[in-house]
């Protein structure tokens, strides 16, 4: 959507092909409902009760329009089914519908009705945030490489709101869902994007130029850099590889002392064969997508870089392939580990744990005092829990049910595990160095996350495993099939709201 927001307090005057109204069996019972119905017509009330206008929720109907508006063109009803049970989550995903059918109809200009959607608690405003948020996701098309051209054909250009609300906090409330849905786009691409076309010198070019539109301050480590730091976790997944890893470091500073700061830390495997303890075939298909939680850290970056809140933010991406060759790592090798700590290699597909390791340890020597680390990092966390839920885990009771306040409000799903000291005992379980990378296949998202814990040590720490959540296998209300995005509107509202909360 193009930034360009008119506003207008009756339908008369509304200059927009397109009007988007809220519909629901008792919308006569919604302010406005008999100048919206004296305007456009008695029969509108008629087709409600014959079915004709769908109320029910998430179902849309169009009508053409023939008034003394010029302009408008047409009217999309979007019903929302009973008010009762209206929540903002199943208004973003209504949005998110709408949006896929703009752009069926390649509509520019458009306009929005927000007193029709409201419910209480839920107001104009909130409304206006919901709609673009729904609409800018639902909008999204995944980039292809054919020889047709992969530009859209339309853009929404315009969005007028028809409101008696202070148009000045509507507006707010829509730009920043606006870069909510932007900024799960660009996550949503980088994870889209094809391995070749996305290595990690690639990724550290794009967080680059991050740093460069929003003033972060940006580090690139290299692998020479890498060797003498002594960063071996992760210098030992990209020991099969021809193409050198990155560690990334994005500093957003809010304050002018550094502290209270929020570590975010991403996996950026950007492709994963499963070195020698290797994915079979089928397995091997979609590891493009196993940089999804470096995808998720920058798209959380970007939000923090346009909406500023006053938190201090440290971004740390640990970047590298997964590969076979005769240098690659090897089942019973010995890694020594940016911290010191000494690991049992026994599956070089847990490799995913070994760049997080070093990741966040290099995060907390950069001054972060809480670590979230997201990561594509199990197949276990789909057996437990399934491909539509976040599987986390905490060393932190306060940390954690903070950031599930965050998850509840943005509506992606997370649940908490258990992470006892019998499983830290089995992490730790190796006759030659101070832990294993794979305990075993039982349980394997709470080993793969806690085994990332045992750097983390006493920090206050969220493991977030996003392998099921980070890649949608059909489309959904709120986009297509392929990258999700999955918690960039999380972490980001959780930064923004992290300081009232801790202070509170």
């Amino acid at each position: 959507m193009k930034n360009i927001i008119k506003d207008t307090k009756t339908f008369e005057n509304a200059t927009s092909e397109l009007l988007i109204v809220g519909v629901r069996k008792n919308s006569n019972q919604v302010k406005g409902w008999e100048q919206f119905i004296s305007y456009f017509g008695t029969a509108i009330d008629e087709w409600i009760k014959s079915g004709d206008i769908e109320t029910n929720s998430k179902k849309l109907t169009k009508i053409p329009l023939n008034t003394q508006n010029a302009n408008l063109k047409r009217i999309l009803f979007v019903g929302l089914g009973d008010q009762k049970t209206l929540t903002r989550q199943n208004l973003r995903e209504t949005f998110g519908l709408v949006g896929k059918e703009l752009k069926k109809l390649k509509a520019t200009n458009v306009s929005i009705w927000l007193e029709s959607f409201t419910a209480a608690p839920i107001d104009e405003k909130e409304i206006a945030f919901l709609s673009a948020q729904g609409i800018g996701m639902g909008y999204y098309t995944v980039p292809h490489y054919k020889t047709t051209s992969n530009e859209p054909d339309t853009y929404i250009e315009t969005v007028e709101f028809v409101t008696e609300s202070d148009i000045n906090d509507v507006v707010s409330n829509f730009n920043t869902g606006k870069v909510y849905a932007d900024s799960v786009n660009e996550a949503r691409s980088l994870v889209n994007r094809p391995p070749n076309l996305l290595t990690a010198p690639d990724l550290a070019d794009y967080a680059v130029q991050l740093a460069n539109d929003y003033g972060f301050e940006v580090e690139i480590l290299n692998k020479a850099e890498l060797e003498e730091l002594g960063m071996g976790a992760i210098l030992a997944v990209n020991q099969g590889s021809s193409i050198e890893p990155r560690l990334i470091t994005l500093k957003y500073k809010a304050t002018k002392n550094w502290e209270e700061v929020i570590g975010l830390v991403g996996k950026g495997v950007t492709y994963d064969t499963g070195g020698y303890s290797i994915k079979p075939k089928t397995g091997m298909v979609g590891m493009k997508g196993d940089m999804g939680g470096a995808a998720a850290v920058l798209g959380a970056m970007r939000i923090v870089g346009e909406l500023k809140p006053n938190q201090n933010v440290v971004a740390v991406i640990g970047a590298t392939d997964n590969m076979i060759s005769s240098d690659a790592m090897k089942p019973d090798d010995i890694i020594t580990t940016y911290s010191g700590k000494t690991v049992e290699n026994l599956n070089s597909d847990a490799e995913g744990r070994l760049v997080l390791a070093d990741a966040v340890t290099y995060a907390k020597q950069q001054g972060a005092n809480y670590l979230i680390d997201v990561a594509t990092l199990t197949g276990g966390v789909i057996t437990a829990l399934g491909y539509d839920k976040t599987g986390a885990l905490s060393n932190n009771e306060a940390f954690f049910d903070a950031f599930m306040e965050a998850s509840i409000e943005t509506g992606e799903f997370v649940w908490g595990m258990p992470l006892t000291e019998n499983d830290k005992k089995r992490i730790r379980k190796s006759d030659v160095a101070d832990l294993i990378n794979s305990p075993g296949s039982d349980g394997h998202m709470i080993f793969g996350g806690g085994f990332v814990g045992e750097f983390v040590e006493n920090t206050p720490w969220i493991h977030l495993d996003i392998a099921g959540t980070s890649d949608a296998k059909s489309a959904h209300d709120l986009g297509p099939k392929g990258g999700t995005g999955v918690m960039v509107r999380t972490m980001a509202t959780f930064i923004e709201r992290f300081k009232d909360i801790h202070q509170g």
